[in-house]
């Protein structure tokens, strides 16, 4: 089946956030990767691509042994199949982390599964719409960083509230 040429420009855009997001986790990307035009996104996958064709695996800068892989299935709706498929690859890869890129919501069974596995492997799901576009990238978005303890304890007096109180973000 040949992509019509919107399609892989979305699927361009959409590999390209996720190599920007996987560079900002600490993942070893190369600038290449990051910079691939259009033109040469389709030379490398072809027009005949399958979003299967586009995994990525990545190591951490500091640990090749921390190393992460990004799904793109090519079914409309991921089942519970499908993620025994990519959980037993990770397995025998040892491969405990992964970014599945989906075209729609997941089937309430494949929710399922991923709960059921969070203990042995960490899956994030983003639907492909979500990520078109890097929103750290937005002129209102500012950088974010973390914060040392005395940074962290200067902000919380200043705006008199508690830590309990202050959205917490999970460090991949």
């Amino acid at each position: 089946m040949v992509l019509s040429e919107e399609e892989i420009g979305r699927l361009y855009r959409i590999r390209k956030t996720v190599m920007q997001m996987l560079r900002d986790r600490n993942f070893l990307v190369g600038d290449f990767e990051i910079n691939m035009s259009k033109h040469e996104f389709k030379s490398k996958y072809g027009e005949h691509m399958k979003r299967e064709d586009l995994v990525i695996n990545k190591s951490k800068k500091d640990n090749s042994g921390d190393q992460i892989y990004v799904f793109f299935p090519d079914e409309p709706k991921v089942g519970v199949k499908t993620m025994k498929t990519y959980t037993n690859r990770m397995n025998s890869e040892n491969v405990y982390r992964a970014i599945l890129v989906t075209q729609t919501n997941l089937t309430p069974f494949a929710r399922t599964c991923i709960s059921e596995i969070s203990s042995k492997f960490h899956l994030e799901v983003f639907q492909e719409a979500e990520l078109l576009v890097n929103i750290k990238e937005h002129e209102l978005v500012p950088e974010h960083q973390v914060l040392t303890d005395a940074e962290k304890k200067t902000l919380l007096e200043r705006y008199t509230v508690k830590e309990t109180q202050v959205v917490h973000f999970l460090h991949v």
